[in-house]
């Protein structure tokens, strides 16, 4: 896919722009905004040690329903396909293809997880939980089997742990710069 822009500056500026416009929405039910959610996953991924790439995907996972705003609705808890349309934008700015998939299969991750270990279903938050059918329910054991061979499934089912855990209310956001260099670096490496 052709980038929509050559310039990484620019590719930063619009969507980071995007975190500014939108990033104070509240997150789809859930007692913090969508910037706060997303900043939390990528510091709960930077604290655990991984790489540049997988901070930016837990840091984008939910971009689709910023680059959606105000599309179709899953009930109000946020965009239809938000994992794609986040995907999808990434792959259209030139970032890496695991990136984008990283960001692509964290709903496929929250399916998984459900049928693999049922009581994890009750864990869900009842938005989360909500979404769920909007998502393609629970996998069925033939996509199960299909799922655990992808060479990041362990990486996509922790990306679905920090978007769990990153609900965290009164938790401050901190410094965009950081991540703001990181993506500069990951694009110029593309």
């Amino acid at each position: 896919m052709t980038p929509t822009t050559t310039n990484p500056q620019e590719t930063v500026a619009a969507l980071f722009a995007l975190y500014e416009a939108h990033g104070d929405d509240d997150y789809i039910g859930e007692p913090v905004s969508q910037l706060e959610h997303m900043w939390q996953a990528a510091a709960l991924a930077q604290a655990n040690g991984y790489e540049d790439e997988v901070v930016l995907a837990a840091f984008f996972h939910d971009l689709g329903h910023l680059c959606a705003h105000g599309g179709a609705s899953m009930s109000g808890f946020g965009a239809v396909d938000h994992e794609r349309l986040g995907a999808d934008y990434l792959r259209a700015r030139g970032f890496s293809e695991r990136l984008a998939a990283l960001v692509e299969s964290h709903v496929l991750a929250k399916r998984y997880l459900t049928h693999k270990y049922p009581e994890y279903l009750r864990r869900l938050s009842p938005a989360s939980q909500a979404t769920l059918a909007f998502q393609g329910g629970v996998m069925s054991a033939v996509e199960a089997a299909a799922f655990e061979q992808n060479p990041d499934a362990d990486i996509i089912i922790r990306l679905r742990e920090w978007d769990d855990q990153a609900k965290e209310e009164h938790r401050p956001v901190g410094s965009l710069d950081h991540l703001k260099q990181m993506t500069l670096r990951h694009l110029a490496n593309q």
